[in-house]
């Protein structure tokens, strides 16, 4: 019975936290992580390896959604950019 108990209890867990790049206030669902609001979000490598080194716990899913687009687009953007300038300055 105690396993059962201990399972139910580790589902139920969850934390307040504060996001560590906005500070805004969101709940980790450690228990549950389908559930979590980070959950689906996918991340590469390059990304993980950018908030591990720049962040210390969570983000809130925002941050993540807006970390993914700057690695995803801006890029593409500043090409894009450079294009632009290029062109008019000739």
């Amino acid at each position: 019975m105690r396993g059962r108990f201990y399972y139910l209890y580790v589902m139920s867990l969850h934390e307040s936290k504060s996001c560590g790049r906005c500070q805004s206030p969101f709940e980790c669902k450690v228990g549950n992580i389908a559930q979590c609001q980070c959950s689906g979000i996918s991340l590469s490598d390059e990304e993980k390896k950018f908030i591990a080194g720049n962040y210390v716990d969570c983000l809130c899913r925002s941050c993540l959604l807006d970390i993914q687009r700057e690695f995803r687009y801006k890029p593409t953007e500043e090409k894009l950019k450079f294009l632009q300038t290029t062109v008019r300055n000739r």
